[in-house]
C-alpha cells in the first residue's frame, strides 16, 4: 500500500499499462517533456521514449484521427484531452468514427482507444476549462463512459479502460487530482468497468453521484447522520453502461433517491437516472427522485462557480425534499 494523490495514481496506472503492453501508446498536447498540464504523465516520456509517449500538435481532431489509425493497426492509444472544453473539436471523430467502427465492421474491427479528459469545475478556471460533457458521450452507443473519484479507483479503472477492447471516455475530476488515499498497486481483482459501488450504507435515502461530487455526497452523509438521517452513497463509476442492478437494489431498500452531478439539469445524466430508477423501482418509491445539479446556464465565471456547483447545503436540501421535509425544491415546483 502506498499513499498517493489521484494524479499520482493515474500516473502509476499509465506506467503499469505501458509496462504490461508494448502496444499501449500515449498521445496528447504537452504530455511528453512537460508531463501534461496537470503533470499526470510526468516522467513517462523519459522512461518509455517519445515513440510511446508522444507530444502532439494542438489539434484534438487530429489526435483522435491518428488514434483511430493506430487502433486499427493493433495499438492501444491513450489520448489526453487537455481540458474538458477542448474535446469538442474531436467530437465528430469520437461519435462518427470511434463509436461506430465495431458495429460498422460487424465486429471485425475494434478500436481500443482510451480518451482521458479532466472534467468539471471547482478550481477557478477560465471559460472552456470547467465543462461536464458526460451526457453527450453517454448518449452515444458504442462508447463506454467512466468517471473516477479517488486514487485507488483511478489506478485500477484506468488500466481496465486501456485493456478494454471498447473505446472508453475516461473522466477525471480535476478538482480531485490532489485528493490523497491509499493505493494497492499489487492486488489482484476482477475488472471493475461497468460496475457501481456502494461507498456508504444507509437506510433512509440513496444518493447517486460520480466524479467530483462523491466527496460532497460522503460529507453530506456525515452531516445527515448528525441529524439522525442515514444516507446510502453510490459512486456510479460507469456512466455508460449504468449498473442498474446496484442502483435499483439500493433504492428498493431506502425508498428515496437523490441524484447529483455538476452538469446542467436539463437532459443530463440525472434525468436518465431518475427515469430509469422510476421504471425499475416505482412500487418501492416513497417520493419522486430528486435531482441536485448545476444550473441550465453556460458555465459561469470562476468568481461565481461556487453558486453553480452543487455543494453540501444544496445536496442536504435535496435530501430534505426526498424525505418530504420543507425545502427550496417545493418553491421551484
Amino acid at each position: 500500500m502506498s499513499t498517493m494523490t489521484m494524479g499520482g495514481a493515474l500516473n502509476a496506472g499509465l506506467r503499469a499499462a505501458l509496462t504490461a503492453d508494448p502496444k499501449v501508446v500515449l498521445m496528447g498536447e504537452d504530455i511528453g517533456r512537460l508531463g501534461g498540464v496537470y503533470r499526470i504523465t510526468d516522467g513517462l516520456q523519459r522512461e518509455f521514449g517519445p515513440r510511446r509517449v508522444m507530444d502532439t500538435p494542438l489539434a484534438e481532431s487530429g489526435i483522435l484521427g491518428t488514434a483511430v489509425g493506430l487502433a486499427y493497426r493493433g495499438y492501444r492509444p491513450v489520448c489526453e484531452i487537455q481540458f474538458d472544453g477542448f474535446v469538442y473539436p474531436a467530437f465528430d471523430q469520437i461519435v462518427s468514427q470511434v463509436a461506430r467502427m465495431r458495429a460498422r465492421t460487424n465486429g471485425a474491427v475494434s478500436l481500443p482507444i482510451t480518451i482521458r479528459i479532466p472534467v468539471g469545475g471547482g478550481i477557478g478556471s477560465a471559460e472552456h476549462h470547467s465543462d461536464s460533457p458526460e451526457a453527450y458521450f453517454a448518449h452515444t452507443p458504442g462508447l463506454r463512459v467512466v468517471s473516477v473519484a479517488d486514487p485507488q479507483d483511478a489506478y485500477d479503472l484506468l488500466q481496465d479502460a486501456i485493456a478494454c477492447d471498447d473505446p472508453v471516455l475516461f473522466f477525471e475530476p480535476k478538482r480531485r487530482y490532489h485528493l490523497k488515499g491509499e493505493v494497492d498497486t499489487g492486488r489482484s481483482r476482477p475488472a471493475a468497468l461497468g460496475t457501481a459501488r456502494v461507498l456508504r450504507q444507509g437506510t433512509d435515502a440513496t444518493v447517486v453521484t460520480f466524479g467530483g461530487l462523491v466527496q460532497v455526497a460522503l460529507a453530506a452523509a456525515d452531516a445527515a447522520a448528525d441529524e439522525g438521517v442515514s444516507l446510502e452513497v453510490i459512486d456510479l463509476r460507469s456512466l455508460s453502461p449504468i449498473d442498474w442492478v446496484t442502483v435499483a437494489a439500493s433504492v428498493r431498500r431506502t425508498g428515496r433517491v437523490v441524484v447529483t452531478h455538476e452538469a446542467p439539469e436539463s437532459v443530463g445524466l440525472g434525468a436518465e437516472l431518475a427515469a430509469g430508477i422510476t421504471e425499475r423501482c416505482f412500487s418501492y418509491l416513497e417520493h419522486a427522485p430528486v435531482r441536485v445539479t448545476g444550473f441550465d446556464i453556460p458555465y459561469p465565471p470562476s468568481k461565481l462557480e461556487k453558486h453553480h456547483l452543487p455543494d453540501l447545503d444544496r445536496l442536504l436540501d435535496g435530501v430534505d425534499a426526498a424525505l418530504g421535509r420543507p425545502s427550496s425544491f417545493e418553491d421551484e415546483s
